[in-house]
């Protein structure tokens, strides 16, 4: 992961420059076009800006484009609502002079938040900004499985999918990384020197070319909300929809909640499994019964946008 913020806005732009088809916006492929996408100078044309200037911007170099200049090249790039925020973002940090020693804080759930996932009779767990697992109620637990018995920097939702065992019991895990992976992207897209992002990134991309392959592709999504399905060693298939609300304060950690539909099989086999951990008491969230399958299987699938 590239330190430098104008680097990070170049590389995004280059990418997102050669994914768009000329014909995709109105303009004709000619017989001997040799680039990918489009050229810097179509695009350059298309967005009002001069060429020189694009270029610069492309290269890394000392420009600070003004809030309208990234809204005319996102839109020549058709750009979705959440990559115009990201290009917005990377525009800033590039903007912005590096602060030297500056100091980040470890994220912390507040005892509020933890009495209120005590109190909770849903699925509910808080991620951080670089979807660390920081804090789960034991019906979340069950849902995750032997995956909360590992140590504190080893839970993180897009490493415990990466995990070569991940694939037999999560069907749609590619998809779920490339997800996550573009989650992730937006959260160190606000906090491009965070110490955490650096390590985890870094780590992720030397131990997993999937990873590294779908990093470079500086896809960004900001999920909120979706569906999960989990295949339950003890109740069998479950289909809950889950929702990510911030938390208080600073951009940083969401408090995440899984729910079904009320009378639903789904919401039947979640209250039966609720039901067993009552009965097997405080340790029944991680204990032999429910950890029976591997946890992946429902973190995998926990934060697909478009479940099914």
């Amino acid at each position: 992961m590239t330190d430098d913020p104008r680097r990070a806005l170049a590389e995004f732009l280059r990418t997102r420059r050669t994914r768009v088809r000329p014909q995709d916006v109105g303009l004709e492929p000619g017989p001997r076009r040799r680039v990918a996408g489009l050229r810097r100078e179509e695009l350059a044309l298309l967005a009002g800006v001069s060429s020189d200037y694009y270029q610069r911007m492309e290269q890394g170099r000392d420009v600070r484009p003004s809030d309208q200049v990234l809204d005319a090249i996102a839109g020549a790039l058709n750009f979705s609502a959440e990559e115009t925020r990201h290009l917005h973002s990377l525009a800033v940090a590039a903007r912005t002079p590096a602060r030297p020693g500056r100091r980040y804080p470890p994220e912390e759930v507040p005892p509020t938040t933890l009495r209120l996932l005590r109190g909770t009779s849903s699925p509910a767990l808080v991620v951080g900004r670089f979807l660390d697992l920081l804090a789960w109620n034991p019906l979340a637990g069950a849902l995750l499985g032997a995956f909360t018995e590992a140590p504190r920097s080893a839970r993180n939702l897009l490493a415990l999918l990466l995990h070569p065992e991940a694939g037999e019991p999560c069907p749609d895990r590619a998809a779920t990384v490339a997800e996550l992976t573009a989650m992730l992207r937006a959260g160190v897209a606000a906090e491009p020197g965070h110490p955490r992002a650096v390590e985890l990134v870094g780590e992720l991309a030397v131990r997993s070319a999937e990873f590294a392959t779908l990093w470079a592709r500086h896809d960004v999504e900001d999920t909120t909300r979706g569906r999960m399905r989990v295949q339950h060693p003890v109740v069998g298939e479950l289909a809950l929809d889950w929702d990510a609300y911030p938390m208080p304060g600073a951009p940083g950690p969401v408090l995440i909640v899984y729910t079904a539909e009320p009378g639903s099989p789904d919401d039947e086999r979640l209250q039966l499994l609720a039901g067993m951990l009552d009965a097997a008491g405080p340790s029944a969230a991680t204990g032999s019964a429910v950890r029976a399958g591997s946890g992946s299987s429902a973190v995998s699938e926990a934060h697909r946008s478009r479940g099914g």
